[in-house]
């Protein structure tokens, strides 16, 4: 497989997000979802409307999410789309939450753990995505990026029991009694990505904002302070290659923060993500980052 593309920027605004997507040159046609976190109450490290406003509305998208597995102001449909609201996103655009009236199978090929992943039903009224991650810590996956919000953000509250639990619980109440090992866990979030990414096959474009670094996700309602100053934008039609260029830009920082966030990453084993996504064949982690400030 040749070396993949992956763009940086250093610059984080509105401006330099919109000019990713168009370095990509690639168009995505449709009805358009933008996949990103519409984000715990009490976190403020989120991609604000403000940044993501104008890359909306240039695709025409509307924001997609799903509700979460765990306990919190996402886990129902009314509470979720207040919180979205607080957040402000329902002025950049609608907010989608897929799963209000149930989910639906997508089968996953070659999967060690999953056969199906379960998905709001909604996602199937799309016919392109724009994932729009913002890479930062977490405390389950080590790290969360593209992939993880294509896994974990686009299933369903009982596909995120059904991929925390490696294919052995679909209700979420009782999923945190019974999770299985961290790599089972891992390997099931890459397999719920091939489900995606065969339904969608080249209709995905990827673009992940590296700031607010902590080593808690967005999910977190009172994360950890950030750690590390912001990096930058990186835009790829890879997502293994995305993700790994977001870790090779921490791990190559000159900053001191990054030794609590390469904790984080290296006790969750997090990029074994990477490893086991090109055994499914989801891209390569062998990249070229051109680097757009110096053209």
């Amino acid at each position: 497989m040749e070396k993949a593309k992956v763009y940086f920027t250093k610059n984080i605004d509105s401006e330099s997000l919109v000019k990713m997507y168009e370095v990509l040159n690639k168009e995505l046609n449709g009805k358009v979802a933008v996949k990103l976190s519409t984000v715990e109450a009490g976190n403020n490290n989120y991609l604000h409307p403000e940044l993501i406003k104008d890359l909306v509305h240039k695709v025409n998208g509307t924001i997609i999410e799903c509700n979460t597995a765990y306990p919190g102001k996402r886990n129902s449909y009314e509470e979720h789309l207040e919180v979205a609201k607080e957040h402000g996103f329902l002025t950049v655009t609608d907010v989608d939450i897929m799963d209000k009236e149930g989910d639906v199978e997508l089968p996953v090929n070659g999967g060690k753990h999953l056969k199906v992943n379960y998905v709001g039903k909604n996602l199937l009224n799309y016919d392109s995505i724009l994932m729009l991650s913002h890479f930062k810590g977490h405390p389950m996956g080590g790290f969360g990026g593209a992939l993880k919000n294509m896994s974990i953000g686009i299933a369903s509250r009982r596909g995120k029991a059904w991929i925390h639990s490696a294919g052995k619980v679909e209700d979420a109440n009782i999923l945190w009694e019974n999770l299985p090992s961290q790599d089972d866990f891992i390997e099931s979030m890459a397999e719920a990505d091939k489900a995606v990414m065969d339904k969608y096959k080249d209709n995905i474009v990827y673009i992940n904002v590296i700031n607010n670094l902590s080593v808690d996700c967005d999910c977190v309602a009172n994360p950890e302070k950030v750690c590390m100053k912001d990096i930058g934008i990186v835009s790829s039609l890879d997502p293994i290659a995305i993700d790994k260029a977001c870790l090779d830009l921490i791990y190559n920082s000159e900053d001191k923060g990054k030794k609590d966030l390469i904790e984080r990453i290296e006790s969750r084993n997090g990029a074994h993500i990477i490893e086991y996504g090109k055994e499914l064949g989801l891209g390569t982690d062998e990249y070229e980052l051109i680097n757009i400030d110096e053209e």
